[in-house]
């Protein structure tokens, strides 16, 4: 018979972390879509935080251990604006991530760059999943305030699809294990 607390070391902890610049229209999608799900009502052990710009912070929240993190971003990946993507990256890219120095964005942030941050610290990660949006706009050098129509369109999807992750992900971890 399991304890509870043995019942709650089995849940992951998940860590869902909104990015994206709110001064370049669609690449405020990220923090959008973290905003309306810290409205809403998740399982235990599901963390929402709204990381903007901020690469340090996200790093060491990731060093922090969850189980599984979530990025949500502006993606351009070459379909419609608003179209939205779910990814599963090769983390096979970050080998030699740190060699030869990682250069830190102050008005950006690339969730790889990141990732390699925390990969040179000699911290750990499990499980990564990009919940991405195709962007009409990423504002360009003067700026731009608020997402593009197709963008915002999507938002509410996102959410629907970063809670049927989080659905999906608590329900694997409790599947008994095939031998």
């Amino acid at each position: 018979m399991t304890t509870p607390a043995e019942d709650t070391a089995a849940v992951p902890r998940i860590l869902i972390a909104g990015i994206g610049n709110i001064f370049l229209g669609d690449d405020a999608f990220g923090c959008e879509v973290a905003r309306r799900l810290a409205g809403r009502r998740l399982p235990e052990g599901v963390r929402v935080v709204d990381f903007g710009i901020r690469g340090f912070d996200l790093a060491y929240a990731i060093m922090d251990g969850p189980g599984v993190t979530v990025f949500v971003d502006a993606t351009p990946r070459g379909g419609a604006p608003g179209t939205l993507y779910t990814v599963e990256p090769d983390l096979n890219d970050l080998d030699g991530a740190g060699e030869g120095g990682i250069m830190v964005e102050t008005h950006g942030m690339n969730p790889l760059k990141v990732l390699g941050m925390v990969k040179a610290m000699g911290g750990e990660f499990k499980r990564i999943l990009l919940v991405g949006c195709e962007p009409q706009t990423l504002g360009g050098e003067e700026g731009l305030m608020g997402l593009s129509g197709p963008v915002a369109a999507a938002v509410e999807e996102a959410v629907g699809v970063v809670e049927s992750l989080v659905a999906q992900i608590l329900a694997e971890s409790r599947a008994p294990a095939v031998s």
